[in-house]
């Protein structure tokens, strides 16, 4: 069983050990550490989550692709059994996640060309550092995200909107209740998640201070361009083109009430080369719903 405390809570697997028996690494970024997991050796595979997930949703593909590459995994500042900081001492901003990815890459010295698996906002924060290193990119996977502004046919949802604009509201929800997180165990799966798994899922999150990185990360969503994100996003979408000379290959569960069939639509507009594999009856959680086939169809596509 891994512990750790942060901001005098203790993170523990104590419940959820056996889905998640891999050593912590850490790495320092400006004073801040930064848990990640690295396992087995070959050609690396970086994967990168979103919010409110940390490195405990690959582990499927942990354990399936360990065996044949270096899989390596971090936990963005702020989730998993990364340090959390609040948002005095660290800003929560797309800008600062892509420079955050960019260290921790360098710091990894890899050799070989990088294999990107993503996830949620994983993408937009991955891409953006892709399209600056397109030389160390060997092929992507993208999971239910987004490497674009809002499509002109999704309206961006309530929910989220309430949690982006309305701080009476979001601060004791989220901060207070972790309504972010604990809606998310029953929203992005389409099928019913155990107990074991949904204490993996939020446990990271565990007091007040604990959660700020799932707040933020939603106060961050650059819809206009006062947005304080809003420069470096459109970056990805005006350049997201040049991604067609890499091998790609899109995994979508179509039970996604926020990463929908209208972003799915405008991902094959951006990039017709990509291959496209849409599980109707999976969700936001596709890794959840359906592991099994998701992990052949990427060996299928990495060897």
């Amino acid at each position: 069983m891994v512990k750790r405390i942060i901001n005098n809570k203790t993170l523990s697997t104590k419940g959820f050990e056996d889905l998640y028996p891999y050593e912590l690494n850490f790495y320092k970024i400006n004073g801040l550490k930064m848990n990640y997991i690295d396992k087995g050796k070959g050609r690396p595979v970086l994967m990168v989550h979103g919010n409110p997930t940390w490195s405990f949703y690959f582990r499927s593909l942990i354990n399936g692709l360990s065996p044949d590459f270096r899989t390596i995994v971090p936990d963005h500042i702020g989730c998993g059994f990364s340090d959390k900081p609040d948002n005095r001492c660290y800003r929560y901003t797309l800008e600062n996640r892509v420079r955050d990815l960019s260290c921790f890459i360098n710091h990894l010295k890899l050799d070989e060309k990088i294999i990107l698996i993503v996830h949620d906002w994983g993408g937009m924060i991955s891409l953006a550092w892709a399209l600056k290193n397109l030389d160390m990119i060997d092929k992507i996977i993208i999971m239910n995200s987004s490497g674009f502004l809002l499509p002109g046919t999704k309206k961006f949802p309530f929910r989220l909107a309430l949690i982006k604009y309305f701080s009476p509201f979001a601060v004791p929800a989220v901060l207070g209740l972790n309504l972010f997180a604990f809606a998310a165990l029953f929203l992005a799966p389409a099928t019913s998640l155990s107990k074991k798994v949904k204490k993996g899922l939020t446990a990271p999150y565990n007091s007040w201070k604990n959660r700020i990185a799932t707040l933020e990360f939603v106060k961050d969503i650059p819809l206009s361009l006062t947005d304080r994100s809003h420069g470096t996003a459109k970056f990805v979408d005006d350049n997201l083109h040049k991604i067609n000379a890499i091998p790609t290959m899109f995994l979508w569960g179509l039970k996604d009430f926020v990463f929908d069939v209208n972003f799915l639509n405008e991902w094959k507009i951006r990039l017709p080369n990509a291959q496209y594999h849409v599980f109707e009856n999976s969700g936001h959680y596709l890794l959840e719903d359906n592991p099994d086939e998701s992990l052949m169809l990427i060996k299928d596509f990495l060897e």
